[in-house]
């Protein structure tokens, strides 16, 4: 390839610039402005063969561009025009250039570097440059111009040839062709060679001697010569690469023309020696090739009959299921709920974010109702028992011995004693007159507070109505669903059992139960049972029509109510227990009871003991009750100066505390059957009665009030507790009670009190005390009594 000069900026002195401009040829010849430069080795004019390699050469060993000729611009001859884009003469004219003056060309880049050259070498390659192109000149002058029609009957000539001619000659002779040929195919585009006659060369061609002796020289002139001569070496290059570009496209031309059939030969060294050929290693060699063909082979044809057998026998099976119809039911049959269980999982998973934000919704109404409560009686018996403390001390009064009070705290007992006084007009009405003040609930909530719940409660209850509304029966009306699970079991139960049903019935069924429970309140006693209720009796339904199961102990379909409850109604009745249930309500605590009742004793017949969700409700019970005696019970205890008028506001107050406690021991006692006996005696009797309703009683003036409260007492007490009492003793919880008894007996002693000490004695023998029972009638002479404890 033709390597570009190194190019320096030393300035030029302006005797080379000068000389440079008078000795160029292609100002005088009126060439183009591009500058050439002229071949070291130049003689006369080239031949056609030479030609082509001349149009050859600039492909090969073409150069920078760019730099070159700006450069060549800016050493324009003055006076010369510039070259027309459509001198297409002038292109012709100047590719008449010989192989090796191409080749001085191009390889005097590399010698013009020798800074040991001559100056008369210079003026050698310049009088040479200027012969060439007078020659150029004079063969231009002479060429005789083709007409149409002799270019058209050359066309078909050559055409005729190449249809005649069916081989490739071996013979390959580059005719040599005249100055006039070559500008006759330059000026005539037509008679250029097609697309596909051309042939591109992938390879350079062979170097002449010429060109070798040239690249020996250039080569020795590189290593001598490194730093001499840059700025003409530059000029030189300029010029050649200008001559260069001018050549290119009619050297294309040429070159494809004659590449085109010399490529085609290929040409044998003689020098190139083989290794000898023996015919046993070249048979050795075939006969693994054709065993390893026949391996191959066989493995094919054993894939093809693998292949062809399993065709074979999934037509076959095909056939067989077409044939049997019972077979193509089942498959429809499991396809069909294939595709039903999963439309109705994708359908309840959307719906699942709707039902939980509407329970969260129905939750933190009631929460914020219950709380409202709670909080109101907490603030009233506050700000009661703070007035009524400085109504006793009889501080701060005016002068007309009225006490002071706060406006907040004159409200709250306005407010109280109006809905006392609602409370006994209403009991008059329904002609209760036996009502102890202080065991009503008082959770009558004010006419605009009871109008936005009920509006709020209505909203939710909308919004519920509308979860399924856009659902198809068959995926939200749980009768149907079962019936689909139905036919599954009494067409295929062996499959229907394997697949495990029975446990995931449960989890399927979940979100509609809970749609169906968002307005269920079970703290009301108007509120539907669970037996009742729709989902309730559909899977009984389920249940009993189950006629495999009576076969089959360890069923699972036996267990789909019990864990319908545990996994959803349980954690439904834990949050009301925990947030909203109050335990001083007994209408409330009478509901939850009863439906725990059902839940935990009905339903629990198929398990060996109390899972662990009826645990957690269980604690969750016991552990509401705890926190309602430490934080509701309150009993006051006044002086007896204060408390001897019973119309008196310390002795109302104390006996409205009395009787709420007593009220609260009366509702934890109701659980008597659903909570442990030894739970309801640690918190009835170990922190309710003995720590409060006692303490109380001993402080309270002796008289029938005591008797009789003592007596309500005991009739809260169930009577299982004093079944087995062997020892005719009581049990322990109730000694300090006894105790109490025993003291009330003895301040009674008086003839006037007679009939109260008989009714201490029967409360005696209802307990099971029977030895303080019989001392007391025989220190009081009641013999009549000793027959009815003898009896016990």
């Amino acid at each position: 390839m033709a390597h570009r000069p190194k190019r320096t900026f030393r300035q030029r002195q302006a005797q080379s610039s000068d000389s440079d401009d008078a000795e160029d040829p292609s100002a005088e010849s009126g060439a183009p402005r591009e500058r050439t430069a002229p071949g070291p080795q130049e003689e006369g004019p080239p031949s056609g063969g030479a030609r082509a390699e001349v149009a050859e050469l600039p492909r090969r060993t073409r150069g920078p561009r760019g730099r070159g000729r700006v450069w060549a611009s800016s050493r324009r001859a003055p006076g010369v025009a510039p070259r027309a884009d459509s001198s297409g003469g002038q292109e012709s004219r100047t590719a008449d250039l010989s192989t090796d003056e191409e080749d001085g060309a191009h390889h005097s880049s590399g010698s013009n570097d020798d800074q040991s050259s001559s100056s008369d070498n210079v003026s050698s390659l310049e009088e040479k440059e200027s012969s060439s192109i007078e020659e150029e000149v004079i063969s231009f002058l002479f060429v005789r111009i083709p007409d149409a029609a002799f270019i058209q009957a050359a066309r078909r000539k050559r055409e005729l040839a190449r249809a005649q001619d069916d081989y490739i000659s071996l013979d390959v002779k580059h005719d040599s062709t005249t100055p006039d040929t070559k500008r006759n195919n330059d000026e005539d585009p037509e008679s250029e060679p097609d697309d596909h006659e051309k042939r591109i060369p992938f390879t350079p061609k062979p170097q002449t001697l010429r060109q070798r002796m040239t690249e020996e020289t250039t080569s020795r002139n590189e290593e001598t010569s490194e730093d001499s001569q840059e700025d003409e070496n530059q000029d030189i290059w300029e010029q050649q690469q200008m001559r260069k570009a001018v050549k290119i496209t009619e050297g294309r031309d040429i070159d494809l023309s004659h590449s085109s059939k010399s490529q085609t030969v290929k040409k044998f060294d003689a020098s190139i020696s083989f290794p000898p050929v023996n015919l046993e290693v070249i048979k050795k060699q075939l006969n693994n090739r054709l065993t390893l063909l026949q391996d191959t082979h066989r493995s094919h044809q054993r894939e093809f009959e693998k292949y062809m057998q399993d065709v074979k026998s999934s037509k076959s099976t095909i056939e067989n299921l077409e044939n049997s119809s019972s077979q193509a039911a089942n498959y429809k049959f499991y396809k069909s709920m294939k595709i039903y269980v999963e439309n109705i999982i994708d359908c309840l998973n959307e719906k699942m974010i709707n039902i939980q934000e509407i329970e969260s919704s129905m939750h933190a109404l009631l929460l914020k109702q219950a709380m409202t409560l709670m909080k109101r009686r907490q603030d009233e018996l506050k700000h009661e028992s703070a007035y009524l403390q400085q109504l006793s001390r009889k501080a701060e009064t005016s002068t007309n011995g009225s006490l002071v009070i706060d406006e907040k705290t004159q409200r709250i007992l306005e407010d109280i004693e109006s809905r006392r006084i609602q409370r006994r007009q209403a009991r008059a009405l329904s002609g209760n007159y036996n009502h102890q003040e202080g065991t009503s609930s008082d959770d009558e909530l004010s006419s605009a507070e009871m109008t936005n719940f009920q509006k709020s409660q209505g909203d939710i209850l909308q919004d519920h109505k509308k979860v399924f509304e856009d659902v198809h029966d068959d995926f939200r009306n749980i009768q149907n669903i079962l019936l689909k699970f139905q036919q599954w079991r009494e067409k295929f139960p062996d499959s229907y059992y394997d697949a495990f049903i029975g446990l995931c019935i449960p989890k399927l069924l979940n979100p509609l139960i809970r749609v169906q429970l968002l307005d269920w309140n079970p703290l009301k006693l108007d509120s539907i049972g669970l037996k009742q209720m729709p989902w309730f009796t559909c899977i009984e339904e389920f249940m009993d029509n189950n006629v495999e199961d009576a076969k089959r102990d360890t069923s699972s379909d036996k267990k789909i109510l019990s864990s319908v409850i545990n996994k959803t109604v349980i954690p439904r009745l834990k949050d009301f227990v925990e947030c909203i249930w109050d335990p001083l309500s007994t209408s409330q605590t009478t509901s939850l009871i009863n439906h725990c009742r059902v839940i935990l004793e009905e339903h629990s017949t198929y398990e060996n003991e109390v899972n662990k969700s009826q645990q957690d409700l269980l604690k969750s019970i016991a552990s509401r009750m705890k926190k309602a005696i430490e934080d509701d019970v309150f009993i006051p205890l006044y002086p007896k100066s204060a408390v001897e008028n019973e119309t008196s506001p310390h002795s109302k107050f104390q006996e409205r505390q009395f009787w709420s406690a007593l009220k609260l021991f009366r509702n934890i006692l109701l659980w008597n059957g659903v909570l442990s006996d030894n739970t309801l005696q640690e918190l009835g009797l170990g922190k309710l009665l003995n720590r409060y309703l006692i303490i109380a009683l001993l402080n309270a003036i002796p008289g029938p009030d005591v008797v009789k409260k003592c007596n309500q007492i005991v009739v809260c007490l169930p009577e299982k507790w004093f079944e087995n009492c062997a020892t005719r003793t009581s049990i322990p919880q109730l000694e300090n009670f006894i105790q109490l008894l025993l003291q009330s007996a003895h301040k009674l002693s008086g003839d006037e009190f007679r009939n109260e000490v008989k009714e201490i004695i029967l409360i005696l023998v209802k307990i099971k005390a029977l030895h303080q029972a019989e001392s007391l009638t025989e220190e009081y002479h009641l013999d009549h009594l000793k027959s009815l404890i003898k009896e016990v």
